[in-house]
């Protein structure tokens, strides 16, 4: 399965966004541009084209997909009714790696895509190992009995503590590593710091 190998931290400078929770201290430290030009002032010269691209690219990154993926994705959402961006952005939320990961079973987009990928979640009843499955309200997403076992989810308070607030859109039961659909994702509920506009002015070219 493809994916992108690429260091998160240097896709966090590149993008002025921390795409991963331990991506914040090392931008922190250094919050430059990665490559030899890093240290000049190229943000504050943007034009319009490079806004919408790097906005296109965070978003892309932020939730691990493809270029070819998240062309799909919007392609899918310009055809159907509504805002593009919004739908967009629902799409994104309603993956299945998202969902484990916005219900606190995983630390970062990343680690729960793992989880998916290696099998330890059942969805209605069957062995789910594809990350990029959407899920829709009334499906059940719990993890296998034999995953049950595993170091991981066995200290999960420990390397993934309960999140403060979980989207309404999710109902989890942490005892049982259950997750439930209940509705749709809303636009407030999807990352704050995305502009989906630009998103949509750049496949609007």
């Amino acid at each position: 399965m493809a994916r992108d190998t690429q260091s998160i931290v240097k896709m966090s400078r590149r993008e002025g966004y921390a795409l991963h929770p331990k991506a914040h201290k090392a931008m922190a430290r250094r919050s430059t541009i990665p490559g030899n030009h890093g240290g000049r002032n190229q943000r504050n010269k943007a034009s319009q084209y490079s806004l919408q691209l790097r906005e296109k690219q965070k978003v892309k990154r932020l939730y691990g997909l493809l270029e070819r993926q998240f062309a799909n994705l919007m392609t899918e959402a310009s055809r159907k009714k509504g805002q593009s961006g919004e739908l967009l952005l629902q799409f994104l939320e309603q993956r299945a790696d998202n969902a484990v990961y916005r219900a606190g079973l995983a630390s970062s987009r990343r680690a729960s895509r793992q989880l998916v990928t290696h099998g330890h979640f059942n969805l209605n009843g069957r062995r789910v190992d594809i990350p990029s499955i959407r899920l829709v309200a009334g499906d059940v997403l719990v993890l296998r009995d034999r995953s049950k076992t595993n170091q991981y989810f066995k200290s999960i308070d420990d390397v993934s503590p309960a999140p403060a607030e979980v989207p309404s859109w999710i109902k989890v039961n942490r005892k049982k590593f259950e997750i439930t659909i209940t509705g749709l994702p809303t636009r407030t509920e999807a990352e704050p710091d995305i502009n989906e506009q630009l998103i949509v002015e750049y496949y609007s070219r």
